[in-house]
């Protein structure tokens, strides 16, 4: 199986894909490229308020009293219906996995510091903090270095 992806901000965005016959990956491409809205935001929801969350905004995403949580530049929390893992595939690729329970927006990382229990802690712009994966922390290295 080939996959080819061109970006061409010119052109008109058209998904096409050439299968020998129809199958479990076809119907799950299918539903994405049907479902998919081109927003880049998603709806966030506050006591009685709901409001759109653009992608830019969001400090990060995280799992909160089992609960998908959005943080947004304000330190402000907003629960969304989607799951982590769903989510995962509509958001832009600055949005990492930094461990088993967070998206976080790599553009809105302040600093990683590390604390008393030998890991380390993405410290985000609006003052909040979550473990970074000793895993993801290799990588995030190895690609500024």
């Amino acid at each position: 199986m080939k996959y080819k992806l061109i970006i061409d901000k010119n052109a008109e965005e058209e998904i096409i894909a050439v299968v020998h016959a129809p199958s479990s990956l076809t119907q799950q491409i299918e539903n994405l490229v049907c479902s998919y809205s081109g927003e880049d935001y998603i709806m966030g929801y506050r006591d009685d308020e709901m409001r759109k969350l653009a992608f830019s905004e969001i400090e990060c995403i995280t799992i909160l009293n089992r609960k998908v949580i959005a943080i947004d530049i304000g330190g402000n929390h907003f629960s969304l219906k989607d799951r982590l893992r769903d989510l995962e595939g509509i958001l832009p690729s600055y949005f990492i996995r930094i461990n088993k329970s967070t998206l976080a927006n790599e553009h809105r990382i302040l600093r990683f510091d590390a604390v008393f229990s030998g890991g380390v802690d993405a410290v985000f712009q609006c003052g909040y903090r979550e473990y970074v994966s000793r895993r993801c922390f290799a990588e995030i290295r190895r690609r500024y270095e």
